[in-house]
Formats: structure tokens, C-alpha cells, sequence
């Protein structure tokens, strides 16, 4: 045998079991941890699944007890489709912002990073002031959490879908805050798409929750 094909017989192209070694191509099974950005990633959606899961919860106990009013005020005597309107427009006012603030932040382009979450922030903000609206109204109608299981239901609903967005918009301000003292970073880039993703979330549920509490609740 040639010298030349031995080489190829012990670790080079010839040997199926040294294939690849040196050039990169190592099998998954000994390739380590994956990167750090594919683990965060894998994180979040899986935290996103479970928020999902939570809130389905949440929707079929309102599913279950709208017809509850125990002889108090249905759904159809108590909203008001006009603010609600309102709260659904600046919500996805500001997932159109949010997404701007992605395009920035991709860009590399502090100053209109920074605007579009400014904007996000103060949309997030007005959603937050009318669902508070609408909440001290109920109440003061007499129509709290406590008249029946129908309100308790509905108060529990939209009422964890406000927390998420107080929480997204505390969220929001420490992203800014980053890229503001420590830039574009690769751990802080995981970190605003991470936020995206859950601020894109919040939209989804809102749509569900405004189709399946506000619209079908006119008819009952």
C-alpha cells in the first residue's frame, strides 16, 4: 500500500468514522452546547407556549361563566365597543411601532431605535389608561368582580392580559436603557427580539380576547 493511501485509510476522506474531524462538520452528538442565542430562543418560545396555555385557561372559564350574571347586568348592557375600539387601535399602533423598533435596532440606528419604542411605550400607555377607565366604570356601575361570576371571569381575563402589558412596558424601558448606556450588543440584540416577540404576543391575545369578550359579547 502507498503512503498515500494510507494517509487516506487513517483519518482521511477514505474513513467513514474520521469523516469530517478537522474540517468542522463534527456530529451533533459531540458538538457540545448548542449557541447561546438558539438555547434563549428555545426559551422564550417555550415561556410564550406556556403564557398561551395560561391564558386558554382563562378564556374557557370565561367561555363557562359569561351566561353567569346571577341576575346582574349582561355583556351587551355593559361595553362600550367605541373605547374599546380605541384600546384595539392604540394596542396595534403599537406592535406596528414595536416592529419599526426592530428594524432599527437591526440597523444598528440608536436615535430611531429609541423613537420607535418611545412611541411603543406611549401607545402601550393609552391602552393601559382606557382599560383602567373602563375598569373604574364597571365598578363604580356596581358591576366589579365581586356582582357575579360572569364580571369575576371577565375582570380575570382582561384584567391579566393588562398585567402582561404593564410588565412588557417596565420591559420596554430597560431595553432602552441598555441600548442607550451599552449599545447594540449581541446579549441585549437577544433581548429586544425576545421582547418583540412577547409584545407581538400580547397582540395576538388581545384580538382573540376583543373578538370572543367584546363582539360576541354585544349579541348576549
Amino acid at each position: 500500500m502507498s503512503a498515500h493511501a494510507a494517509k487516506r485509510g487513517h483519518g482521511g476522506h477514505g474513513d467513514p468514522n474520521k469523516l469530517g474531524h478537522g474540517h468542522g462538520d463534527v456530529p451533533s452528538s459531540e458538538a457540545g452546547p448548542a449557541d447561546k442565542r438558539i438555547v434563549v430562543a428555545y426559551g422564550f418560545w417555550i415561556f410564550l407556549l406556556s403564557d398561551f396555555i395560561m391564558f386558554a385557561g382563562f378564556f374557557a372559564a370565561y367561555a363557562v361563566l359569561v351566561g353567569e350574571t346571577a341576575g346582574g347586568p349582561r355583556p351587551s348592557e355593559l361595553f362600550d365597543l367605541t373605547l374599546v375600539a380605541w384600546e384595539t387601535a392604540f394596542l396595534l399602533l403599537s406592535s406596528f411601532a414595536c416592529g419599526m423598533a426592530g428594524i432599527a435596532a437591526f440597523a444598528r440606528n440608536k436615535f430611531w431605535f429609541q423613537v420607535a419604542m418611545s412611541a411603543t411605550a406611549l401607545l402601550g400607555t393609552a391602552f393601559l389608561a382606557l382599560e383602567l377607565y373602563e375598569f373604574t366604570h364597571l365598578i363604580k356601575e356596581g358591576a366589579g368582580p365581586s356582582r357575579s361570576a360572569f364580571l369575576s371571569a371577565f375582570f380575570a381575563l382582561v384584567g391579566c392580559h393588562g398585567i402582561h402589558v404593564t410588565l412588557g412596558l417596565l420591559w420596554l424601558s430597560t431595553m432602552q436603557a441598555q441600548v442607550w448606556a451599552k449599545g447594540f450588543r449581541d446579549d441585549i440584540l437577544r433581548r429586544i427580539a425576545c421582547w418583540s416577540l412577547f409584545w407581538h404576543a400580547l397582540d395576538i391575545i388581545w384580538v382573540a380576547l376583543f373578538t370572543t369578550v367584546y363582539l360576541f359579547g354585544m349579541g348576549q
